[in-house]
Order: C-alpha cells, then sequence, then structure tokens
C-alpha cells in the first residue's frame, strides 16, 4: 500500500488531505470524525475580529437600554465586559484535547494590534500551526496596490516575530503580482502559501432590486486557478504551497501533488458529501499511486510544475496563444 505520510510545515501528517476552516471544523464531534476518516490535519474555523467588534457592540447596546431611567442604581450592578476571544479560545482548547491529529487555528483581522493579540492567545491553546486568513475585498478607489501589500507584508512579520509556531498565510489571487507577493511572503518567514482563498461573490434579485448572497459551494472546476499557480510557485520559494479550493476527490488531490502542493485543503466536498468521504478520497488516491507505481509522495510531488514540466509554457501565455490558434 503506498505511503501517504507528509510533512507540512515541519508538522508530520498521516495524510496530505487536510479539512479547511469551514462550518464543519466547528463542531468537536466533526473534528473527531476527521480524524477518524483518516485526514491528515484540520484548520479550525477562523476567528473573525470583525465579528468580535459587532458581538461587543451589539452588547453594549443592549446593557445600555433604560440605563438612564433609574440613576440611583447606575453603579448596583457590575460592570459587564464582552469576553472578546475568550469563547473561541476555549472552544478551541477543548477540540485541541479531544484529538490527537494536528490542528491549525484560522485568524482573519482588520488592525494590525489585533492580528498580534490574538494570534498570542491562539498559540497558547496548543494548536500545531496558525493560518492567517486574509479576506479584504479592496475596494477603496484611493488606496494602492503597494498600499495594501504593505500592509500584508507588516502583519506577518508582526505576527511572526510574536508566535514560534508555523504560520500559514491564506492568500487571494487578486493580487496585481500574485508571485512577487508570494516571494515577499517568503522573505517574511511564512512556512506555507494557501492558494487561494474563496470569495463569496454577492448576487442581485432582479424582482425585489437588492442585493443578495448565499453560500455556494466550490466545483471541482475551479481547481485549475490554484492549481496553475502551485505550478508555477513550486520549487521558486521556500514556503511550502498547501491548494485549497476545488478539491473534490483523490484525483483532484493527486493533481495538486503533481504541480507541487505538499497539501490540500478540502472543505465544500466533505460538506457536500460528509466527512467520512475523506477516507473515499484517500483510498482514490492510494488506487491512483499503486496504478502509476509510486510507493511515497515524494516520488511525484512536483513532477508536473513549471520547473520540472518537459513543457513549462503550458501554465503560461504562450499555451494559451497556441490554444486559441489551433481553434481556428
Amino acid at each position: 500500500m503506498p505511503d501517504l505520510k507528509t510533512t507540512y510545515m515541519g508538522i508530520p501528517l498521516r495524510s496530505p488531505i487536510v479539512v479547511g476552516a469551514s462550518s464543519v471544523s466547528a463542531m468537536v464531534d466533526k473534528i473527531k470524525m476527521a480524524e477518524q476518516a483518516g485526514a491528515g490535519a484540520l484548520v479550525i474555523r477562523s476567528l473573525f475580529e470583525e465579528q468580535i467588534k459587532f458581538d461587543t457592540l451589539r452588547l453594549e447596546e443592549s446593557l445600555s437600554v433604560g440605563a438612564e431611567s433609574q440613576p440611583e442604581a447606575r453603579t448596583y450592578f457590575p460592570n459587564i465586559k464582552h469576553g472578546e476571544a475568550k469563547e473561541h479560545l476555549m472552544w478551541v482548547e477543548k477540540a485541541r484535547k479531544a484529538v490527537a491529529f494536528p490542528l491549525l487555528a484560522s485568524l482573519n483581522a482588520v488592525t494590525p494590534g489585533a492580528w498580534t493579540k490574538y494570534a498570542r492567545q491562539l498559540e497558547e491553546t496548543g494548536i500545531n500551526g496558525l493560518e492567517l486568513n486574509v479576506y479584504s475585498v479592496a475596494a477603496d478607489t484611493r488606496r494602492a496596490g503597494t498600499a495594501i501589500e504593505k500592509e500584508l507584508y507588516e502583519a506577518v512579520e508582526a505576527v511572526r516575530q510574536q508566535v514560534k509556531i508555523p504560520l500559514a498565510v491564506k492568500l487571494s489571487p487578486f493580487y496585481t503580482s500574485v508571485a512577487n507577493v508570494a516571494a515577499e511572503l517568503d522573505k517574511r518567514g511564512a512556512a506555507s502559501l494557501v492558494l487561494f482563498n474563496r470569495f463569496l461573490q454577492p448576487d442581485i434579485d432582479p424582482a425585489t432590486e437588492s442585493p443578495t448572497s448565499e453560500m455556494v459551494l466550490s466545483g471541482p472546476e475551479e481547481l485549475r486557478l490554484p492549481l496553475r499557480w502551485t505550478g508555477l510557485l513550486y520549487g521558486r520559494i521556500k514556503a511550502e504551497i498547501a491548494l485549497s479550493t476545488g478539491v473534490h476527490s483523490g484525483l483532484d488531490a493527486a493533481k495538486a501533488l503533481l504541480a507541487g502542493a505538499t497539501v490540500v485543503q478540502t472543505a465544500s466536498a466533505v460538506i457536500k458529501h460528509g466527512l467520512p468521504y475523506v477516507s473515499t478520497m484517500l483510498r482514490q488516491l492510494e488506487e491512483w499511486m499503486t496504478e502509476k507505481g509510486y510507493a511515497s509522495i515524494a516520488e511525484f510531488r512536483g513532477k508536473l510544475s513549471q520547473k520540472q514540466a518537459a513543457d513549462p509554457s503550458a501554465f503560461e501565455r504562450a499555451q494559451y496563444v497556441r490554444l486559441l490558434l489551433a481553434q481556428k
């Protein structure tokens, strides 16, 4: 039987399939199921600074109702404050104690101080690594791309100085130069880059003339964008690559590994099929490796990256032009 063991950010994993941050990674019983199904690791659902701010504001508003109606009783009750990330941190600690396989925390912040503050707190829960979930839409017409990138680099550097656990950065595919951003994050100590963050897109209901939004699961066709950039970056940066989005089968995982990914993250597939489906994906990967004669993942990782491929143009514009000409 092929050996599926690998190492991600220095963390030994029994398989390269990682359950990504999602609703299924927010419950201890589900995390146990992921471990039982053979997942190499799991990324816990993100801690969002914006959600903490929203909840804090809502608590303050509710406590202020009627505050002036009985002035003599204003100091009778104790001062109540929002617990900020305390509930999430306690839950992460509970999850860490409930399973043996590696757990990675996920953090999304919007202010410099929050990145470091919550990163330190998450590290104290005993997690094996931390994924910075960089999810923001650059919609401000006054902000240049260089300013946005500079803010990202400063946040990563600040967190890297504050925590000892390995750090992954989950990127957007919408930077002007993904390759340059990847190289800069590599210089700043990111142990892994997660390609890519999947942005939810709003829709418009013409009947009500209002914007709408819904959670739409990814499909296998979305694999191609992260697959291409995995193939382009492998061997050109020291940081490892976790391919995310569009991984729905063991063969999808094989494609990612051939392109140079160290691990793949899957969320939509397990939401759709259930966490036991991880074992199906692993079996599919094993069957493919057996058919190809591979005893370990190391034997074929990066085989079809641009650096190793017989036809490097397959990842770039030359192949695009060739395909267009072939249609004539």
